[in-house]
């Protein structure tokens, strides 16, 4: 193999593949990344047996080939060189990369070591605008759990509706519901059907710098995995086979306060009492009046604080605690700036929405406080 680049090119594409290198020493191949050459096409990849990622860049290929290279060093390598050409070339069991002045060379494994990323696409299921996508993503994906004991709970419900598709994503103290809409783009799965996508996978494509305008998701049921392809890249992930939980039946069907507020302004008060709120298990307190919010923690052996945000009470006054860690994360990932808190009492779970928006809903379950 002998192939010359742009090693600014290469930049851009080499740091992102290093999201699915594996540190799992017993399968030295996971440390290297794939890298192929073919047709005018440089072909990158990497993966760590539980997401697999794959990007491409244009070069001018002197001699086709393929062999995997240590990925951290070479990644390390690549960002310390300056923006010129270098070229790569293959021996045996090693492989050159030459610029105007320096060259190096790494010992590589044979590709046909490497794991495949995937034996086909399998059927595309939907294009979708990449920044819709991104945007409503990331209003569901921080509710899911990190802890794939329970597998169910690391990943996000998909399923198809009427007009595009629902994300739902609980770790069993919170959930975050989306619809996402398609109006516009293209999709061929049926109502109802629905999948578990690993949040991991989700949070992998919201990182994605690509200038594609659209994302082609592809479902492989063979080999039950899913797909987002993006301009240049492809994310490949397992679904996860599990029951997701009954999420419906937690979801509150009234409530007796609702108060409006200004997401900003919120958010900066749950930050200043969450200073106070770490020496006493993350809990912070809202009181909700007829024309404010007062936010507070209290540690017995540090203190207290409370902020006052402007708002507006329809129904009963009222009193709940979150985590603070939960309302950070809420706050944080919405994009909207006014949002409600419903709410019928201190013991059941508080539901964040948009104002003047059915579209997304938060829910967290309360902390029982001593009054």
């Amino acid at each position: 193999m002998k192939v010359t680049v742009l090693s600014e090119n290469l930049q851009k594409k080499i740091s992102y593949l290093n999201h699915a290198i594996s540190s799992r020493t017993d399968l030295p191949i996971l440390l290297n990344i794939l890298i192929e050459a073919q047709n005018g096409i440089l072909r990158i990849s990497s993966t760590d047996l539980e997401i697999g990622i794959q990007t491409q860049l244009a070069a001018e290929i002197e001699e086709e080939g393929a062999t995997t290279i240590p990925a951290k060093t070479f990644s390390e390598l690549i960002n310390s060189l300056p923006n010129e050409r270098i070229t790569l070339t293959t021996t045996d069991n090693s492989v050159t990369i030459e610029s105007k002045k320096t060259k190096s060379s790494f010992q590589t494994i044979p590709a046909s070591d490497y794991p495949k990323l995937y034996e086909e696409k399998g059927e595309t299921i939907a294009k979708i605008n990449f920044t819709d996508l991104k945007r409503d993503a990331s209003m569901v994906v921080f509710s899911a759990s990190t802890d794939t004991a329970r597998p169910a709970l690391s990943g996000i419900l998909v399923k198809k509706e009427g007009n595009g598709f629902l994300l739902v994503g609980t770790d069993g103290y919170r959930l975050s519901l989306k619809h996402h809409v398609v109006t516009g783009s293209e999709t061929t799965a049926k109502d109802e059907e629905t999948i578990i996508i690993p949040a991991r996978v989700l949070r992998e494509v919201l990182s994605v710098r690509d200038d594609a305008t659209d994302v082609l998701i592809h479902v492989a049921t063979g080999s039950n995995q899913v797909m987002f392809e993006m301009g240049d890249t492809l994310l490949v992930g397992r679904l996860i086979e599990a029951e997701f939980p009954n999420y419906e039946r937690i979801i509150p069907s009234d409530h007796n306060s609702r108060i409006f507020f200004d997401r900003e302004e919120l958010l900066k008060a749950v930050k200043i009492c969450s200073i106070f709120a770490r020496e006493a298990a993350n809990i912070i307190k809202f009181s909700l009046k007829n024309d404010k919010m007062i936010v507070s923690s209290q540690t017995p052996s540090l203190g207290e604080n409370t902020v006052e945000v402007e708002a507006k009470l329809t129904g009963e006054e009222n009193e709940i605690a979150f985590n603070a860690r939960y309302l950070l994360d809420v706050l944080s990932g919405i994009p909207q700036s006014e949002l409600s808190l419903e709410m019928t009492g201190p013991l059941n779970p508080g539901v964040f929405k948009l104002k003047d928006d059915a579209s997304f809903l938060h829910l967290i379950m309360p902390i029982r406080i001593q009054q």
